[in-house]
């Protein structure tokens, strides 16, 4: 199969604006970096809506959802480490939930996976507060899906989806009072699914280094990078 290198790219961008907004917790007054940061989540779920795509009729399980899983327990501890005191799970169990979701649609003919799917969806809505962008970011990959071969406005409803994931209690009420942070963050929210969908449309040329399943290891790494930088920070 061919490599598709704007796909590479988008991981690595989304990658990239992870790391910018976890930044904003070692110290320094980076509140700014909130906005990259929500384009983080929605391009990680377009990765799996695509990656899905390219193999609809592929049985779910397998190794990539393992390797989900199995980050999503190594990286619990470096994300509390990191983020205390935290409300959810790290984002590595919506994401397999969400790519649960996703190809259960795909294959919704078969009863066992149709029920399967609902059965997720109905876990996502009972444990919502604990999981990171609680239940509209595990629907968030299946909702790419659906756009994939569809014009390009079919990426509007999911920017409010990607909006509803990312809301927090007072960001509406922070955006009325024009702290632009917020109002960029729900921007950024707004446009990432479209974004996201029209840098994989375009394409591009250019060869990108191929995010491989090593890259799993940077989301715990990056954990205990960060939390070492804000240990320094405080004994300097």
């Amino acid at each position: 199969m061919t490599r598709n290198h704007a796909l590479d790219l988008l991981k690595w961008l989304a990658m990239l604006c992870m790391v910018l907004d976890h930044l904003r917790y070692v110290g320094w007054s980076l509140d700014f970096l909130y906005v990259p940061g929500r384009l983080a989540f929605p391009w990680f779920c377009l990765a799996i809506a695509a990656n899905l795509t390219r193999r609809p009729e592929a049985p779910l399980g397998g190794r990539y959802l393992a390797w989900l899983l199995s980050f999503a327990a190594l990286s619990e501890i470096p994300y509390r480490l990191f983020v205390y005191p935290a409300d959810t799970l790290n984002v590595l169990p919506t994401l397999a939930l969400g790519l649960i979701v996703a190809k259960a649609w795909q294959q919704r003919r078969q009863p066992a996976m149709a029920a399967l799917g609902c059965a997720v969806v109905a876990v996502a809505a009972f444990f919502d507060r604990q999981l990171m962008f609680g239940l509209a970011g595990v629907v968030l990959p299946l909702g790419f899906v659906l756009a994939w071969q569809r014009p390009l406005y079919w990426a509007l409803p999911l920017g409010v989806l990607c909006l509803a994931a990312n809301a927090w209690v007072n960001l509406f009420e922070s955006a009325r009072h024009f702290y632009w942070p917020a109002i960029g963050g729900i921007v950024a929210c707004l446009l990432a699914p479209g974004l996201g969908l029209l840098l994989l449309r375009v394409g591009i040329r250019q060869a990108v280094v191929p995010m491989r399943r090593w890259a799993y290891a940077i989301y715990p790494l990056h954990f205990l990078g960060l939390l070492g930088l804000r240990l320094l920070l405080r004994a300097l």
